[in-house]
């Protein structure tokens, strides 16, 4: 199962459709990622989703991010922080698009390739909307077959035989626990593709 651009595009669109019904709510007071704010949080995403744009179009010779922090306007609304969001899928979107096929670019998780970068925005999309939507009190319900794709590639150690792809991926990133199966405090992506 490959993950594509497109499967950004899904997740994207909706995890942006389950918080816009938390757009009036004040988000600089509700929780989000660890120690982040739901706005603080969506300004991370944000700019994860644009320095993963940036590695793949600068790969930079060295292990090392591209030198540049995307932030929001401090007078963001809840809805101008979606649209940066928005913005920052669109932009890592089209450059997985441009991006030749055999590209490789620095991640700590390993050099990653274009299914690789596209994945970590999935998941980034993903996890961050959930830390998000429970700050702001509002459910998300992502694809499951975008989900499915993205733990079969992302975390292809784990085994999620009979458990819902949504709520296995938000195990595999330690967001909720499953009966009878260890915690994945500590867990980690893999950003190098499988066959490396």
């Amino acid at each position: 199962m490959t993950i594509t651009p497109d499967d950004l595009d899904a997740a994207l669109a909706s995890v942006v459709s389950g918080l816009r019904q938390a757009s009036g709510r004040d988000w600089p007071s509700a929780p989000g990622t660890g120690e982040l704010n739901a706005w603080r949080t969506a300004e991370h995403l944000g700019d994860c989703l644009i320095s993963y744009a940036g590695l793949l179009i600068a790969r930079p010779s060295t292990p090392r991010f591209v030198c540049f922090e995307a932030v929001a306007d401090q007078a963001a609304t809840p809805s101008e922080l979606l649209e940066f969001v928005t913005v920052g899928g669109g932009i890592l979107g089209a450059t997985l698009r441009t991006a030749d096929p055999d590209v490789r670019a620095y991640h700590p998780s390993g050099r990653a390739d274009v299914e690789g970068f596209a994945g970590m925005g999935c998941v980034e999309v993903l996890v961050h909307g959930e830390d998000m939507a429970r700050g702001l009190d509002v459910t998300l319900d992502p694809p499951r077959d975008v989900c499915s794709r993205v733990l079969a590639r992302m975390f292809p150690e784990v085994d999620t035989a009979g458990v819902d792809p949504w709520t296995a991926l938000l195990w595999a990133t330690d967001r909720v626990d499953l009966p009878g199966r260890p915690s994945r405090s500590g867990w980690q992506w893999r950003g190098a593709p499988l066959d490396d």
